[in-house]
């Protein structure tokens, strides 16, 4: 090989030229970096990849939040665990996830707050007249039960001539019995023969059975005045009811008002 300037025959595995210090097409050489040129950095590796879980606090806020539309205490819940978990998916630089869970929770407890007033409103407006329903049903139902017990005194004075009418509302049960009697005549139901029933207590009292006289008296009181009744009903051998607002059947025989 010949260098390509001085002519001078230099080998085959020679970078320069001995003679002239020329360089050898083909050969590389290492080259220093020139001074204040930029130097290649290299680019930072790929950060880890991090995996991303969903927030427990969050699906429990979702959670509770459903269950806040039926009752109203979880809805507190709602709304305490959907800001919790919300501050921890935004400071946990992508590894929680969840938020849409706990916005819905949010969403729902709020929204059962929202309508407490309504639910209020309906309320007040609903329990008087439901109240008031259900008064009326009961006097209606005592006044029924009234109108047995007359009938069943009648047919005992009837059936039982020696005794007149009896003062004991169990001589009228017995209807599991094989057979009447005067100790169990079998005229009315069991809730009757009990006392009580739809909110009233019956009794019977100042029977008289003589041979010129025959009389009872029968009254229903509410169990608790107004809220299962607001009137009481009276009765005697004379078969006429009367309401009233006394004490005793005495007083609402005597003051009543006949239905």
């Amino acid at each position: 090989m010949f260098c390509s300037k001085c002519g001078t025959s230099i080998s085959d595995t020679s970078r320069f030229c001995d003679h002239c210090g020329q360089s050898v097409p083909g050969q590389t050489t290492s080259q220093s970096p020139q001074p204040g040129a930029p130097s290649q950095v290299p680019p930072p590796p790929a950060p880890y990849p991090v995996a991303e879980e969903t927030s427990g606090k969050a699906l429990a806020s979702m959670i509770t939040g459903i269950f806040g539309l039926l009752f109203f205490f979880p809805a507190i819940a709602a709304i305490i665990l959907g800001h919790i978990s919300r501050s921890e998916i935004r400071n946990s630089n992508g590894r929680l996830k969840g938020n849409g869970m706990a916005t819905a929770g949010l969403v729902m407890g709020y929204g059962v707050f929202a309508l407490i007033p309504f639910v209020l409103i309906i309320a007040a407006i609903a329990i008087p007249n439901l109240l008031r329903a259900r008064m009326a049903a009961n006097e209606a139902s005592a006044v029924h039960t009234v109108r047995e017990i007359n009938t069943a005194e009648i047919t005992y004075r009837t059936t039982y001539p020696n005794i007149g009418f009896t003062c004991r509302l169990d001589n009228f049960g017995g209807r599991n019995l094989p057979a009447p009697s005067a100790e169990h005549a079998q005229l009315l139901e069991d809730r009757i023969v009990s006392g009580t029933g739809a909110g009233y207590r019956f009794v019977l009292e100042n029977c008289v059975n003589t041979e010129t006289e025959h009389k009872y008296q029968v009254a229903a009181f509410p169990m608790v005045r107004n809220q299962t009744g607001v009137r009481i009903f009276c009765s005697d051998e004379s078969g006429v009811i009367k309401a009233g607002e006394g004490e005793s059947a005495e007083e609402c025989l005597a003051d009543g008002s006949p239905l």
